[in-house]
């Protein structure tokens, strides 16, 4: 089945250009041109990866996708842009993106970080994921089930979760784990990580995820 890709920008032209390559390398692009209306598009259809230009109309990308995160969303999200400042770069992975692109670029290498973030991801169309005897994760709701009942969890909580997820056996350093749970107007806490940390292995098993000393976090799946 084709993945569908949530296409923000406003140059028609590039719009075009991009939509034509993916369109033939078999993805699905819904070509939006500014900010409000791909926040439409978004929660309207499933969405597997978002092709993001900051500059445009209405709601720039930067606070598109910091919306998007405080909901509670992490579909894979790349920045496509001019702007190419350290500060830029930062304030977009501070947003929330998980890749950053600068124009001009070759479509090819559009392409090659596309597939990288989408082998990173669910298959969103699988719907739970087991971890152990009675525990699925729901892929789509974001909740941890036991027996088909909820398990209740801090938001914090599941962010971890479906990060660890997300990279089975896989080092997971503490800044990055910070970078996703905490805001940057927020502080990390080492001690709220680590309740996390007990917290998942309590429902998930001790052995599930591993501590790197002095280094972050492994999911062993």
């Amino acid at each position: 089945m084709k993945k569908t890709i949530l296409l923000l920008e406003d140059d028609i032209s590039l719009s075009d250009t991009i939509k034509q390559f993916l369109s033939l390398k078999n993805y699905e692009v819904l070509a939006v041109y500014d900010g409000f209306e791909a926040e439409e598009v978004f929660f309207e259809r499933d969405i597997d990866l978002m092709l993001l230009d900051v500059k445009v109309p209405s709601l720039d990308g930067f606070d598109l996708l910091k919306k998007l995160r405080d909901s509670g969303d992490d579909t894979p999200a790349i920045f496509i842009t001019s702007l190419n400042s350290v500060e830029d770069v930062t304030k977009g992975f501070d947003r929330g993106c998980d890749d950053y692109i600068r124009k001009p670029f070759a479509l090819k290498e559009l392409l090659v970080r596309i597939e990288a973030q989408l082998k990173k991801s669910f298959n969103t169309h699988d719907e739970f994921l087991d971890l152990k005897s009675g525990v699925r994760f729901d892929i789509k709701s974001q909740k941890l089930l036991k027996n088909n009942y909820p398990i209740p969890l801090k938001t914090k909580e599941i962010k971890l979760l479906s990060l660890l997820l997300k990279h089975p056996n896989e080092l997971l350093t503490y800044e990055k784990i910070y970078e996703v749970l905490w805001d940057f107007s927020e502080e990390p806490s080492s001690g709220s990580l680590r309740a996390y940390i007990k917290t998942l292995r309590s429902h998930l098993g001790k052995e599930s995820i591993e501590t790197v000393k002095n280094r972050g976090y492994r999911f062993v799946g």
